[in-house]
């Protein structure tokens, strides 16, 4: 129960109802009260019969603290004990990209500020859930959601507020200060390996998809960082980069048969590093030999890479989109999971992933192939699982998915929709898969533009009519940071 000391009367929350209760006078403690608060103290733990405060609600996502959060909560405090509904990762990945910190380390800080009472988590990005939860007298926001796509939001909360018999207080806005403008300069400076490779295990968790776009070099690397879209509420965007061994074999002009060591790629994944912060799954093909392996674990988590994904087919690597026309050699499953388990026994952290690849499906096998090898490979150690067809209906791929997760609700499963493109995010998590790959797509997407221009060129023997199919030279010079 909470005392509403202004009306005599209580609010129940356990049944969400309000209801006359026999009056007390302000401030008056009751035996009820009295014997509580001698076995709880002021505690969380104490009744809300006991708390003859006010409650005021501020919804927050606490990652990037400056004067104009501090400024509200000093507002809110005046109104009565503040509680924050902190927004989960869960939460804030919906509308836009992770936090920094964790729950937990946001969390920790926020509860350290004066003001500050209490702490609860807010696992939607509407306030309505917890206002209908905790049911506060008072909820606290800056105007600033008076236009724009948060609208919809203050009129949901003005309408759950008046079900419930509270108020809303609204406070102007800090100008010139905001934890959009701040989160920008943050990503100019970068990140560091270790919370980038932490990054995709918080994404899985939070997210009922991850969306992860192909790099081949540090230009196409910005376009996954920064691309946003204004979507519904909330904005979109890419969770992540997949190094592809096709693309970056292709883009220097050669086969995609692992002729391009490690330490080559390496190279190119290093200026994809140092413009990008978002996580990095590896396309590690075979994975080479065991012994080989280990290292190129080694070297992919000490930079800061995710997840590893390796396939399990042997000899000389034939692209999986050939299907039966070329000839696609499996691995046994002894010794895949062997390589699975030297890989994990390598490995420093518990953040980097070792995802296999199963290519049953790819080599003309039934899904029961697929399954067997797959249940073995999880056995080994393997972090996910990605399940790959060249089936166009995608009809193999989502009867996989039921039977693993029957097995398996928790592993992660990773899709490569390149030949089941009519298939959605949305469907796919429906089917049980946890990360979508667009593999290839931007380096499928320059070849053309890139040829388009060259035809005019080499057409009308002067570059005007090739300007239209370009960016104006003045958007190229300040694309990158720094070039002026």
């Amino acid at each position: 129960f909470m005392a509403d000391t202004n009306t005599k009367s209580f609010r129940t929350l356990k049944d969400g109802n309000r209801g006359p209760m026999p009056s007390v006078q302000r401030g008056e403690p009751t035996n009820f009260c009295i014997n509580n608060i001698q076995k709880f103290g002021q505690s969380e733990k104490l009744p809300y019969l006991c708390r003859m405060n006010k409650t005021v609600y501020l919804g927050m996502i606490g990652d990037i603290m400056h004067p104009g959060l501090i400024n509200i909560i000093r507002e809110g405090a005046k109104y009565g004990d503040l509680m924050i509904g902190l927004f989960t990762d869960k939460a804030i990945a919906s509308h836009q990209r992770l936090p920094y910190m964790t729950y937990e380390q946001r969390k920790n800080v926020v509860e350290s500020i004066k003001g500050v009472s209490t702490v609860v988590p807010q696992d939607d990005w509407s306030y309505v859930p917890n206002l209908l939860k905790y049911r506060p007298d008072y909820i606290i926001h800056g105007d600033d959601w008076c236009e724009g796509a948060a609208r919809e939001l203050r009129q949901q909360v003005f309408e759950a507020m008046t079900a419930i018999g509270g108020e809303v207080i609204e406070i102007p806005y800090t100008k010139g200060i905001n934890s959009s403008s701040l989160n920008k300069e943050i990503k100019k400076i970068g990140t560091t390996p270790d919370i980038r490779l932490s990054t995709l295990r918080r994404l899985i968790a939070a997210k009922p998809i991850v969306r992860i776009l192909e790099v081949h070099d540090g230009l196409s690397g910005l376009i996954v960082e920064n691309l946003e879209i204004e979507k519904g509420a909330g904005k979109s965007s890419f969770d992540g980069m997949w190094s592809s061994s096709l693309t970056d074999s292709t883009s220097k002009g050669k086969p995609d048969i692992e002729a391009v060591d490690l330490t080559t790629r390496m190279n190119d994944l290093n200026n994809i590093l140092e413009c990008t912060t978002k996580p990095i799954i590896y396309d590690g093909d075979t994975g080479g030999k065991p012994e080989h392996f280990v290292f190129t674990v080694r070297t992919l988590e000490r930079n800061g890479i995710s997840a590893v994904i390796i396939e399990d087919k042997t000899g000389l690597k034939k692209n999986s989109l050939f299907g039966t026309e070329a000839l696609q050699r499996q691995d046994s499953i002894e010794a895949f999971c062997q390589k699975i388990g030297m890989g994990k026994a390598a490995q420093i952290t518990k953040d980097f992933m070792i995802i296999a690849r199963c290519e049953s499906l790819i080599a003309g096998k039934p899904v029961a192939d697929a399954l067997e090898r797959c249940l073995a490979y999880v056995d080994a150690g393997a972090d996910g699982i990605m399940i790959h067809s060249k089936e166009k209906s995608g009809a193999d791929i989502r009867q996989f998915c039921s039977l693993f997760r029957e097995r398996h609700p928790a592993i992660p499963i990773v899709a490569v929709p390149t030949t089941y493109n009519h298939v959605t995010e949305s469907e796919l998590a429906g089917w049980g898969v946890n990360i979508v790959i667009y593999a290839n797509h931007m380096l499928r997407a320059a070849y053309p533009a890139m040829m388009r221009c060259a035809e005019s060129i080499l057409q009308h023997e002067r570059s005007l009519e090739a300007s239209a199919l370009c960016m104006p030279i003045k958007e190229i010079l300040e694309l990158i940071p720094g070039t002026r």
